[in-house]
C-alpha cells in the first residue's frame, strides 16, 4: 500500500475493533464541536420550500442557493483562477481522493493547502468520490445532432477506478496511475482535507448506485456511512477552521432515507449533504427523495443535494427545499460545444449556427456574451462555430460562458425567492425555455413542483 498513506494504522485498527469506545468518543467531540460556518436566513417562499440564505464561511460569504463548479484536481477545465473568480463563484469543488494521489499530501502540506497551491483566495468544498455512480442524460446536442433538448436519453458513467472494494474498514482499490493496491478510510479522508484546508469537508460515506436491486447492500451502505461519519468525526482535528458536513444515504427507500436524515442530524454537523442521486434513477423518484429529506433536516443548516447541475434540476431542487449543487456537466458539456441558455441547450457545432452572429445567449452578461462596449468580448454564436470544432478557445469559451450562466441562475432564483415571487419565476422560467409550449413541459416537473403548490398547467 502506498500512496494516500493507505496503511493500516493502530489508531484505525482500534477505531474499527471498538465501536463503543468510538461512539463515547464521537459524543464529547460533537459535544464540544466548534464551528467554522454561519447560516444567516435570508427569505424564504410563502408558497414552496425554497429557502435564500448567506453562508458565512472562513474564506468569505456565500449567497445560498448555490451551484459550484467543479475543479476536481484544484483546476476547473478550461477556466483560470482569475476567470472563475470573475463569473461570481465563491465556492468550488476539489476532490479529496485526487490530491491525495497528486500533488499529495506531503506538497498540500508544504504549501500550505489547496488554497494556495491553485490561488484560489475564496472557499473550497472537498469530496473524496472513489466510485462515482453519476449519470449523464444526453442531450441531443451533446451528440451532434439539431432537435429539441426535449428528448433526453441516458447513459452510466462509471470511474476508472478498477477492482473497489468496500469494507467496514474503508475502500480498497487499484491505483489508476500504476495499479498499486491502495486502502482510504474515513480516519485518512479527515487527514488528507485538515491538509487541503477545505472550508467544507465531505465525510467518506458508502455509496451504491440508486438503480442497484440489491436492496440488503443499499441498507448496509447507509447504516456504514452513518459509523464512518462517528470515525470521521472523531478524526477531525480543525473544527474551528474547517466544516465537516455529513452526507444522506438510503437509495430510493425513503424509510432508510428517513432512518438516515435522523441519525444524521443528531450527530450535529455544520451542514448535511444528501448524496447516493443523480445515479440513473427516474427523476420522479429523485424528487421524492429530496423532497423527504429535506422536511427532515433543520431551519439553520445548509442543504447540499450532491451531482446536480441541469438548470431545470436547480430551480425545482430549490422549490424543494436544497440549498447547494454541484456538477462537473457545464464544463464537460461545453466541450462538446454546447452552449447553456434560458431557450435550452444550443449544440453550436451544428452548421445552422455558421451564419449566426447574434451572442451566444443575448440575456447573458458574462464575458462572452457582453458587448465589447460595456467591457466584454460580444463573441457571436458564429465565431463560437467556428473554433468549437477544432480550436480548444471554443471548450474555454463556452467553459466561462456555461459557468456563468448556472452562477447567474442561482442568482436570478435568490433574488426571486427574496422578493417572495419564486412561484411566478418558476412559471416564467419553464415558459421561456419551452417557448411558452406547456405540452412539452417534462411531467416530473410538474408534478414535483405542484407538491409543493406551484401548478405550472394552470393559466
Amino acid at each position: 500500500m502506498h500512496g494516500l498513506s493507505f496503511r493500516k494504522t493502530q489508531q484505525v485498527s482500534s477505531l474499527f475493533r471498538n465501536n463503543i469506545a468510538l461512539l463515547k468518543t464521537v459524543k464529547a467531540v460533537a459535544g464540544n464541536m466548534h464551528s467554522a460556518l454561519t447560516y444567516e436566513s435570508v427569505a424564504r417562499c410563502s408558497v414552496t420550500k425554497a429557502r435564500a440564505a448567506t453562508l458565512q464561511l472562513p474564506h468569505g460569504s456565500v449567497p445560498l442557493p448555490i451551484f459550484m463548479p467543479v475543479a476536481t484536481q484544484a483546476s476547473l477545465k478550461g477556466l483560470t483562477p482569475h476567470q472563475l473568480d470573475e463569473t461570481s463563484c465563491r465556492l468550488c469543488l476539489n476532490n479529496t481522493y485526487h490530491l491525495g494521489l497528486k500533488p499529495g499530501q506531503a506538497t498540500l502540506d508544504a504549501i500550505g493547502g489547496a488554497h494556495k497551491l491553485q490561488s484560489w483566495p475564496h472557499n473550497i468544498l472537498t469530496g473524496t468520490n472513489i466510485i462515482n455512480f453519476h449519470q449523464w442524460r444526453v442531450r441531443p446536442s451533446d451528440r451532434l445532432t439539431h432537435e429539441s433538448t426535449a428528448h433526453i436519453s441516458s447513459f452510466q458513467m462509471v470511474s476508472l477506478l478498477e477492482l473497489a472494494t468496500v469494507t467496514e474498514e474503508g475502500v480498497r482499490f487499484l491505483s489508476p496511475h500504476d495499479r498499486t493496491p491502495m486502502l482510504l478510510t474515513p480516519e485518512h479522508s479527515i487527514s488528507l482535507q485538515n491538509s487541503i484546508g477545505s472550508d467544507i469537508m465531505m465525510q467518506l460515506d458508502d455509496v451504491i448506485a440508486t438503480t442497484s436491486p440489491d436492496h440488503a447492500r443499499i441498507k448496509e451502505a447507509m447504516y456504514r456511512s452513518i459509523r464512518w461519519l462517528d470515525r470521521c468525526i472523531a478524526a477531525h482535528k480543525k473544527p474551528e477552521s474547517q466544516n465537516l458536513f455529513c452526507i444522506i444515504q438510503g437509495g430510493l427507500d425513503l424509510e432508510l432515507r428517513k432512518e438516515c436524515c435522523k441519525e444524521m442530524v443528531a450527530r450535529d454537523t455544520p451542514g448535511i449533504a444528501i448524496g447516493g442521486l443523480s445515479g440513473g434513477e427516474a427523476k420522479e423518484e429523485y424528487c421524492k427523495v429530496v423532497s423527504t429529506c429535506t422536511d427532515m433536516l433543520p431551519d439553520d443548516k445548509p442543504r447540499y443535494v450532491m451531482g446536480v447541475g441541469y438548470p431545470e434540476d436547480l430551480v425545482v431542487s430549490v422549490a424543494l427545499g436544497a440549498d447547494m449543487f454541484d456538477c462537473v456537466w457545464p464544463t464537460r458539456t461545453a466541450r462538446f460545444g454546447n452552449a447553456i441558455t434560458s431557450s435550452g441547450v444550443l449544440n453550436l457545432r451544428h452548421a445552422s449556427y455558421s451564419d449566426d452572429f447574434s451572442a451566444v445567449d443575448p440575456d447573458c452578461k458574462c464575458t462572452i456574451c457582453r458587448p465589447s462596449s460595456d467591457g466584454g468580448l460580444g463573441l457571436t454564436r458564429a465565431y463560437i462555430h467556428h473554433v468549437a470544432a477544432k480550436e480548444t478557445a471554443g471548450a474555454h469559451l463556452l467553459s466561462i460562458h456555461n459557468v456563468h450562466y448556472l452562477l447567474d441562475l442561482m442568482r436570478r432564483v435568490r433574488e426571486a425567492i427574496i422578493a417572495d415571487r419564486y412561484p411566478a419565476f418558476l412559471r416564467e422560467y419553464f415558459a421561456t425555455l419551452y417557448a411558452g409550449d406547456k405540452k412539452k413541459y417534462p411531467g416530473w416537473v410538474v408534478e414535483a413542483l405542484k407538491s409543493v403548490g406551484v401548478d405550472l398547467m394552470q393559466d
